[in-house]
């Protein structure tokens, strides 16, 4: 009977003699491989944390011992270790979460999968156990980059400062930084530097020789270099130490006895200790070891021993088309330079930093710093592209408000995976963008609607010295271009479907071709619309406003929580200019959305063309008297007619 298949939870594990441990591991790669390969998902930091998730089980009573995982993607042995074998729907609807999820377990304490923040949180949990005088560990596994994050190095700065607060924190070294230390000496050194009573004597020898006339200082300070550096020697500790943490390691990570053993030792310490594991990302899948990208980071479905996709794209990703105008960009400018917070190859970078290496800057999962070393690059004289996913853009808003917008700076941030994005569920949708930005002073925000303004717009946004612009795109395949049909001012106009249209559908973005579709729908139905792109969204162009008041009622479509969007935004400019035209937002509901493909999340919301539709079509029912048949929408008064319709002067 398979190993992996009589775990149904860590005491399960924890049962198992020491013998069967490896065989388990092999069983824990092959289910990974099998399974990930076929749904897609993080595959390679997985791999990599095999011993580690068996070796923390085996030494923390989870759920009662708290075990917190950052990043969160690395938890898929966790989940296996704790009765959730299940991963035939993983990140898709109704099935497993990629990340650590409340609901599915108790041993998920935290849903983390924005990074460099559980630290933060163990040091609040351990906080808690004391003041409460609850007995039970506190475990922190963080790595996979997730170190380079500033939150992570606050928190360090903060679990140092008790010496007597249990707090474990299993540092995860996947990027062979150090070879490991092995052996009897190390293991040695490591109970050595962990024991009460070694803590103890150094604290009787300081006060000692302290005290004792001339010779004593000098020699307390030779004897602690001395100490320090015989084990600097055999380790790289120093920068823990030096933040007053214990430190145990470098273990070889893939080792359960010895990580084990290094595990229990932090345990019984007392305070808060960090253990130095060392992995391999992608370990026991030659294809993953051998990719020097990402060692199989994140996978789409892919065949397992050719690692061919299952289902080929059908073209083009918004990504590599913008991906393909920095580049041309990149050529034409010289004083343009990328930036990105470790997402190089994710948003599409990476051919601008083959051509122009010097002019890249990957600042780690460190976006506030991003942001900030951004506003430095354009006050001296360069034109800065930050290019993140919409939803980490969050992490460094006081750095677009203060450091940006405040010195109004030409800094183009380019948010890749804005709006729904699905599989990697609450915390990856790109729904809070155009909302949080709205209230930046002077900040200007693009949303094209297919690949042909996603050039034209990053082009212009570019152009933009003395303010920061935005660019927002989806996750995904992009559909056919989407012609206009006319040109008002800034916006285009793209379809109309009657001589004197009802409602006035405003497409944010990709949300153009449902708009389109709605609006054929509509006109089945006996109403009439015009459909325009506003093309820019913030500012809201005083000709969206006139054209608003042409119309009896106006819907706006986007892919963004309906809380302080585009919708917002138009209806605040509509109040100021006295337009009192009926105006409904659509969007995404302001709530955390479970997991599930892009498509099935617009579906459920009401962001396709049918679902716009039909609630386009309730709303004028409701608000436009004698709706639903074209004679009676052809007779409704216009406040402007159709053929008044100019550009401002």
């Amino acid at each position: 009977m398979p190993l992996l298949s009589r775990i149904a939870g860590p005491a399960d594990l924890r049962r198992l003699h020491p013998e069967q441990l490896p065989p388990l591991a092999a069983e824990i790669r092959d289910f990974l491989i099998d399974n990930v390969t076929r749904t897609g998902g993080h595959l390679g930091p997985n791999l990599g944390v095999v011993e580690l998730s068996i070796a923390l089980h085996r030494v923390f009573d989870s759920p009662h011992d708290r075990i917190l995982w950052d990043t969160g993607h690395q938890a898929y042995v966790h989940k296996l270790l704790t009765g959730r074998q299940d991963f035939g729907r993983l990140r898709a609807k109704d099935g497993l979460s990629g990340y650590p999820s409340r609901a599915e377990s108790p041993h998920d304490l935290i849903e983390n999968s924005h990074a460099s923040t559980a630290l933060g949180h163990a040091d609040g949990i351990a906080k808690a156990n004391q003041l409460l005088g609850v007995d039970r560990c506190t475990v922190a596994v963080i790595g996979d980059g997730a170190l380079t994050g500033g939150m992570a190095w606050e928190a360090l700065n903060n679990i140092a400062e008790a010496e007597d607060r249990p707090l474990i924190i299993v540092v995860n070294d996947n990027e062979r930084s150090y070879a490991p230390t092995i052996g009897g000496l190390a293991h040695h050194l490591a109970t050595l530097r962990t024991t009460k009573g070694y803590e103890r004597f150094l604290a009787w020898g300081k006060d000692a020789l302290q005290r004792t006339p001339v010779v004593g200082p000098p020699l307390f300070d030779a004897l602690h270099g001395a100490k320090k550096g015989f084990k600097d020697a055999f380790a790289p500790q120093g920068m823990f130490e030096d933040l007053g943490l214990k430190y145990l390691g470098p273990i070889d990570g893939h080792d359960i006895a010895a990580v084990e053993q290094a595990l229990r030792q932090a345990r019984n310490f007392g305070g808060p200790v960090i253990v130095h594991c060392i992995t391999v990302k992608g370990r026991g899948y030659r294809p993953a070891e051998q990719d020097e990208a990402d060692r199989f980071h994140a996978v789409n479905p892919i065949d397992p021993y050719t690692c061919l996709p299952i289902s080929p794209s059908a073209g083009a990703s918004w990504t590599s088309v913008f991906g393909k105008e920095m580049l041309a960009l990149g050529a034409e400018r010289p004083d343009l330079v990328a930036v990105t917070a470790a997402m190089l190859h994710p948003v599409g970078l990476g051919p601008f930093a083959k051509a122009h290496p010097g002019r890249t800057f990957d600042v780690g999962i460190a976006e506030q710093h991003a942001v900030a070393s951004a506003a430095g690059l354009a006050t001296g004289g360069l034109h800065p592209v930050v290019a993140v996913y919409a939803t980490f853009l969050n992490r460094a808003f006081d750095q677009v408000l203060m450091d940006v917008a405040l010195h109004r700076l030409g800094v183009t941030f380019v948010l890749d995976r804005a709006g729904v994005t699905g599989n990697d569920g609450a915390s990856h949708n790109g729904m809070w963008d155009l909302s949080v930005l709205q209230v930046v002073p002077g900040l200007r925000i693009a949303a094209p609607r297919d690949a042909a303004r996603l050039r034209e717009q990053l082009r212009e946004a570019v152009a933009v010295e003395d303010a920061p612009t935005v660019l927002r795109f989806p996750k995904g395949e992009l559909g056919p271009e989407v012609p206009a049909i006319e040109r008002i001012a800034g916006l285009d106009v793209l379809a109309r479907t009657g001589p004197a249209p009802d409602v006035l559908l405003v497409a944010v973005g990709a949300m153009a071709p449902a708009c389109l579709d709605a609006a054929a729908l509509l006109a089945a139905d006996g109403i009439t619309a015009t459909v325009v792109d506003p093309r820019w969204v913030k500012p809201v162009d005083p000709a969206l406003v006139e054209l608003a008041a042409a119309h009896r009622m106006v819907v706006t479509v986007e892919d963004n929580g309906r809380a302080g969007g585009v919708g917002a935004a138009l209806a605040q400019a509509m109040r100021d200019a006295d337009v009192d035209t009926p105006l409904r937002d659509l969007g995404i509901p302001q709530e955390f959305l479970e997991h599930a493909s892009r498509g099935e999340i617009l579906e459920e919301i009401g962001l396709t063309g049918t679902g716009v539709a039909a609630q386009t079509a309730a709303h004028a029912r409701r608000l436009l008297p004698g709706t639903g048949t074209r004679t009676a929408a052809r007779e409704y008064r216009r406040r402007m007619p159709l053929t008044d319709w100019s550009e401002p002067a």
